[in-house]
């Protein structure tokens, strides 16, 4: 597939032409449920919307139009958000319709939130046990010293977006790092933030994104991405990219907590956003992204149950992180299935070569495979690892918050586990790790903890009765190929 140059322009103002028009695809004609209509927007506001261009001809923008969008009000959501929206197909002027992948902030509505905080665990008195994942836990489960950390003498880098008006504090990073980071080299200050970092409130998914790369990955310089705004009311991934994308100095690994599900986005969208992240991985660059935390997930189609991937985790190029619990939420032992790791396979990316052993075996061997009907076997399969997700302290707005949980945890401790291993490959005049998949399953689970218990959730119904895929030996789209045993994967991940 050619990668096709990618650029953005405003429309600030809409008016009625003349000109030949073609439809744009996979635009939403339903309001969803919870939403209710506030009536058509006034003909004086003013709207500013992205378009992603597939060259560059920018000069009459300004004069193009969308004819038959109509914009309207409405409030809805768990939030009562108010968004600007039309209800309406546009169509895009024939001359310019083949240079544009979509026109975004039309059509789709907020998603809700995934990032879960549990309740705190009941158990009886004991002494010398855990209460909560914290930097040493992590440590102590994956097998790290205090000599794993970075030297401060390379130019190895990591990074961390933070997006949907998620921000957060230097403050809460330093009072961590004081709180939690005492047994280990560290640096308590990010280098540098790209883009603008809002003063309002921490949020908990910023805090625990910064706190865990940067404890995980210890003593490595880590960037902060910051897109304050919302592409269309989700993630702006696209924006995101094309940022990357325009930089020529870039952090080797890159984790990304945030994720939608795939039949919520037009193909268009995905597609492109897909585009950029098959460049990112040309680029040598590692991307990691949470799987989800709804497990298998589950929607009805045709009043058919199904379940339901998300994505950017069911991307082919990016390495995608699931879930974990330990067997005892007291103890460091062994872990399990953390049921709402979310995995399974994409309805929209074919299973890519790479992974086409693992998955085969494991749906010819699984004895706990749901029915056919619910997944796309064909399908590019995720997640590829994990990590504990379960049970994280994080600090917030000066206070530290026990048992948040979620694969926005897991993702950015592997992320910068694999940084560590970068600095070692810098050291000994290698280069950085760059795209990863293709290497984890040529090395079928080496330097890896397998995951062989537990289910994550799905459907409430009789046919699966909440549950999803399983976990089993070697590669399950519930764990991937399992959780870092450190010094076994640095040791496989070391060679060119």
């Amino acid at each position: 597939m050619g990668l096709r140059a990618c650029l953005l322009g405003l429309l600030a103002l809409f008016v009625t032409g003349k000109s030949s028009y073609s439809p744009e695809p996979d635009q939403r004609r339903t309001l969803p449920p919870g939403w209710v209509s506030l009536g058509r927007l006034d003909p004086e506001k003013e709207l500013s919307l992205t378009f992603a261009l597939r060259q560059q001809n920018l000069e009459r923008l300004a004069e193009l139009l969308l004819s038959g969008a109509e914009f309207h009000r409405y409030v809805g959501g768990p939030a009562e958000t108010h968004v600007i929206r039309s209800p309406h197909p546009y169509q895009l002027p024939q001359a310019l319709a083949p240079h544009v992948d979509f026109v975004g902030g039309l059509h789709r509505f907020p998603p809700t939130s995934s990032l879960r905080q549990r309740p705190e665990p009941q158990v009886a008195g004991t002494v010398g046990l855990h209460l909560g994942v914290t930097p040493s836990v992590i440590r102590q489960r994956y097998n790290l010293t205090a000599q794993d950390v970075g030297s401060g003498t390379t130019n190895n880098s990591q990074a961390c977006a933070q997006f949907l008006e998620q921000y957060f504090h230097d403050s809460d990073l330093a009072k961590f790092m004081h709180l939690f980071g005492g047994s280990f080299a560290h640096q308590a200050s990010v280098a540098r933030v790209v883009g603008k970092q809002g003063r309002g409130r921490a949020g908990i998914e910023a805090s625990l994104d910064v706190q865990y790369l940067m404890s995980a990955g210890a003593n490595i310089s880590t960037w902060v991405y910051s897109s304050p705004g919302r592409h269309e009311s989700q993630e702006p991934f696209l924006q995101w990219l094309l940022l990357l994308s325009n930089e020529s100095v870039l952090p080797h690994v890159h984790t990304v907590s945030y994720g939608d599900d795939e039949d919520s986005l037009s193909s268009a969208y995905i597609q492109r956003v897909n585009t950029e992240f098959m460049k990112a991985a040309t680029r040598g660059l590692t991307l990691l992204f949470a799987s989800g935390d709804n497990g298998a997930g589950c929607w009805s189609v045709s009043r058919r149950y199904q379940f339901r991937p998300s994505f950017p985790a069911s991307s082919p190029y990016v390495t995608t992180v699931g879930g974990t619990s330990f067997q005892n939420p007291f103890r460091i032992t062994n872990e399990i299935v953390d049921y709402i790791s979310g995995g399974g396979f994409s309805n929209v990316f074919p299973r890519p070569s790479y992974q086409e052993e693992a998955v085969a075996q494991f749906l010819n061997s699984s004895p706990h495979l749901p029915p056919s009907s619910y997944f796309n076997s064909s399908g590019r399969a995720y997640p590829d690892v994990a990590a504990l997700s379960d049970g994280y302290w994080v600090v917030s707005n000066g206070v530290p918050i026990p048992w948040v949980s979620g694969t926005s945890a897991s993702t950015p401790v592997f992320g910068g586990l694999l940084s560590l291993i970068n600095e070692h490959r810098i050291l000994s005049g290698h280069p950085p790790l760059g795209f990863l998949n293709p290497r984890l399953y040529q090395y079928q689970g080496a330097g890896l903890f397998d995951v062989t218990h537990g289910c994550h959730e799905s459907c409430l119904n009789e046919e699966v009765q909440g549950e999803g895929f399983c976990s089993g030996p070697g590669w399950d789209p519930v764990t991937g190929w399992g959780t870092p045993n450190f010094p076994a994967l640095l040791k496989i991940l070391l060679n060119p």
